[in-house]
């Protein structure tokens, strides 16, 4: 599901709230999709720990799918900048899960980053498959 403008608040019902926060619960893989480095000067971190401020005080156990972090608009920053930016927020955010540089605009990183999330559904499926023939 594809939960655009997710904002402080919408576990609290700002914005369109619960209404999108509903659909995220029959999601299998989240992508958490923030500027690399936004034009307002906001820290990308930052971002992400709101967005899952949101998730964990709607359902806290949204916490527990897998997650993956997608720095978004590389093509705005220079090539020899844009690495330094991208580890700079993941070590902001001791992130440990898979995590992408891409860039929609150029495409550039997308087509990786498309393989990758299908062999993870495709792996989901599989593990949930084998846990119901088990039962």
């Amino acid at each position: 599901a594809d939960i655009p403008g997710l904002i402080e608040g919408a576990a609290d019902g700002a914005g369109l709230g619960a209404l999108f926060l509903r659909h995220i619960q029959r999601t299998r893989l989240l992508l958490h999709i923030v500027e690399l480095a936004p034009l307002d000067g906001s820290d990308p971190a930052d971002q992400v720990r709101a967005i899952e401020a949101e998730l964990v005080k709607f359902d806290p156990t949204l916490l527990d799918k897998p997650r993956w972090l997608v720095l978004n608009k590389a093509d705005l920053l220079a090539e020899d900048v844009r690495a330094e930016c991208a580890q700079a927020v993941v070590s902001a955010l001791n992130w440990t899960a898979p995590w992408f540089v891409v860039s929609a605009l150029s495409r550039s990183g997308t087509w990786p980053l498309v393989q990758q999330v299908m062999a993870e559904l495709d792996r989901i499926k599989r593990d949930d498959a084998d846990a119901a023939a088990a039962v």
